[in-house]
C-alpha cells in the first residue's frame, strides 16, 4: 500500500503511512496532505517560490531556518532557528533556490523547504 504514497518533503523517507487524510512520516514526525504537495509543484512551475509552509517569498524577505542543516567542511552545522536577512531567490543547482549570507558560514545556497518566513 505504500508503494504508490509520496516521499516524505521534509526528509524524504519512503515510510510515510495515511491517518484518515494526511501522510505521517514515522522518521521525522511532519505531517501533510496529499493534495498540499502537488500545489506546490504547479507554484514552483510558474516561477513562484514558496517557503515550507507556503508563504511566497521575494528578494530581500528574512527568513528563518525550521531543522538543522549539516555543512560540507564545518564541524557544526546551520541550527534550527537562525535567522537568515536579505535573501535572493535564484534558479539554483538541485532545488537550491535561496542565495544568501549566513554570520558564521558565509555565502550559501538554501532550498525553500527548509525555511520559513520571518
Amino acid at each position: 500500500m505504500t508503494e504508490n504514497l509520496p516521499p516524505c518533503p521534509e526528509c524524504s523517507s519512503a515510510y510515510a503511512y495515511e491517518m484518515g487524510v494526511l501522510l505521517i512520516c514515522p522518521e521525522c514526525g511532519h505531517e501533510w496532505s496529499p493534495a498540499s504537495a502537488e500545489p506546490a509543484g504547479d507554484a514552483a512551475e510558474d516561477g513562484v517560490i514558496r517557503d515550507s509552509v507556503g508563504n511566497v517569498l521575494a528578494d530581500g524577505d528574512s527568513v528563518t531556518v525550521i531543522k538543522s542543516l549539516k555543512v560540507k567542511g564545518s564541524p557544526s552545522g546551520i541550527k534550527a532557528g537562525t535567522k537568515v536577512r536579505n535573501i535572493r531567490l535564484v534558479q539554483g543547482v538541485d532545488g537550491h533556490d535561496i542565495d544568501c549570507k549566513i554570520d558564521g558560514f558565509g555565502a550559501m545556497q538554501l532550498k525553500s523547504s527548509v525555511v520559513r518566513k520571518a
